[in-house]
């Protein structure tokens, strides 16, 4: 059963600093992308950070110098370290592993910037 669980997610301060951890199981997860989307109130689901199978990255301008992607091919984990969080950074954060006739998700977790 492929499985891809999101966790880490909660309430932050604005200023404030969290991990999110993606865990896959039933899947493949070295030789593939990875990536992270969030989707906030209201607005339509949106890529994050992406990181491909050698560590190459990429972010969205909105996130860039505040928010690190990484993966851990042996363990099939991956992370979004977020620091500097902001309001608008709330949403639902999901892990996505793109294929070509396939797309597989996570169920998402919560992160909430809020004072």
């Amino acid at each position: 059963q492929v499985q891809l669980v999101e966790s880490g997610g909660g309430l932050v301060q604005p200023g404030g600093s969290l991990t999110l951890s993606c865990s896959a199981s039933g899947l493949i997860f070295s030789p593939y992308v990875m990536n992270w989307y969030r989707q906030g109130p209201g607005k339509q689901r949106e890529l994050v950070a992406t990181i491909t199978s050698g560590g190459t990255t990429h972010y969205a301008d909105s996130v860039k110098g505040r928010f690190t992607i990484s993966r851990d091919n042996a363990k099939k984990m991956m992370y979004l370290q977020m620091s500097s969080l902001k309001p608008e950074d709330t949403g639902v954060y999901y892990c996505n592993q793109p294929r070509d006739t396939i797309d597989y998700w996570g169920q998402g977790t919560q992160v909430t910037v809020s004072a």
